[in-house]
């Protein structure tokens, strides 16, 4: 007799939910966005690690990426879907030396990393590296003029497959792989990276507003909208008088110009008239002269 086929164990309803909302989820998700989605009696931890084992041998796997949990193609399986999938982005030296020293001195001001590369950063730079999404601005370091502070994010780990920051290989593990070569200076050393977001006691929040890339946090409160629309309303009602104010002097100054055109016109009218006067009087006056002229021979026969 043929076996029958055994039917598939019961798992827990809770492991069920976990497992769901990971599968569905468009990005990773932390313990407490968790949390929030299941039962209160659900140790969401040791719910993690079960579907996490569970997982281990499947061509996907459960991995977690900083403090959130997502699931991914097992990495014995990317090659087949490289084609598919990955788009190689060839970064220049510069970014890749700024994306560096951000990993591992975070959080870092664009002067300090100048200074750690010993050269001028070009803004493009920073701007190519935000826009893949690979580093963020924290905060405003609390000195003078209040440089923006840059760390890293959650993509950057996915994409280099890292757990946590402090993954990134350390000074022997650079040199096996040849990328520090010999006599290094005295005291050399590469830093413990971390990237917990809580501020540190040198930086300040960012503020709305602060970044016109859109890279400051929103405003999320009702009260904060409000005052950003009165906000808006009132720079746009003193664009308004502005232009308003702009017209008016370009309207007094044709008027002034139409004016002065008239005054002129006026004069030179006046001008015309006095030169005509003028020249009038003189023909007169030679007419004159010519009568007279003609005149005075007849006195003179008349005297003889």
């Amino acid at each position: 007799m043929a076996e029958q086929p055994t039917e598939p164990q019961a798992r827990p309803e809770a492991l069920r939910l976990l497992e769901a909302l990971l599968f569905a989820a468009a990005e990773p998700l932390d313990e407490a966005t968790l949390a929030k989605q299941l039962p209160n009696d659900v140790n969401v931890k040791e719910m993690l690690a079960l579907l996490e084992t569970e997982y281990a041998t499947r061509g996907v796997n459960l991995v977690r990426i900083g403090r959130k949990w997502m699931f991914r193609t097992a990495s014995d399986l990317s090659w087949l879907l490289t084609k598919h999938t990955v788009e190689s982005r060839k970064l220049s030296r510069a970014a890749i030396e700024t994306l560096a020293i951000i990993a591992y001195h975070q959080p870092v001001t664009r002067a300090e990393i100048e200074e750690i590369r010993g050269v001028q950063t070009a803004g493009g730079t920073l701007d190519v590296l935000l826009k893949t999404g690979w580093i963020r601005p924290r905060g405003r370091r609390k000195v003078p003029g209040r440089p923006i502070t840059y760390g890293t994010t959650d993509e950057f780990l996915t994409h280099f497959g890292l757990e946590e920051v402090s993954d990134l290989p350390g000074l022997e593990e650079l040199k096996g792989a040849g990328l520090l070569e010999g006599g290094l200076p005295t005291g050399f050393a590469v830093p413990v990276p971390s990237d917990d977001s809580t501020l540190r006691d040198d930086e300040d929040p960012l503020e709305p507003g602060d970044l016109d890339l859109a890279l400051a946090p929103a405003v999320e409160n009702a009260e904060g909208e409000a005052g950003a629309e009165a906000e808006t309303a009132a720079d746009d009602t003193a664009e308004a008088e502005a232009v308003l104010e702009v017209d008016a002097e370009a309207v007094l100054e044709v008027e002034a110009e139409a004016v002065l055109e008239v005054e002129d016109e006026a004069v030179l009218e006046v001008e015309d008239e006095a030169a005509d006067e003028a020249s009038q009087a003189v023909s007169d006056e030679a007419s004159s002269d010519d009568e007279a002229a003609d005149e005075a021979p007849s006195e003179d026969e008349g005297g003889k």
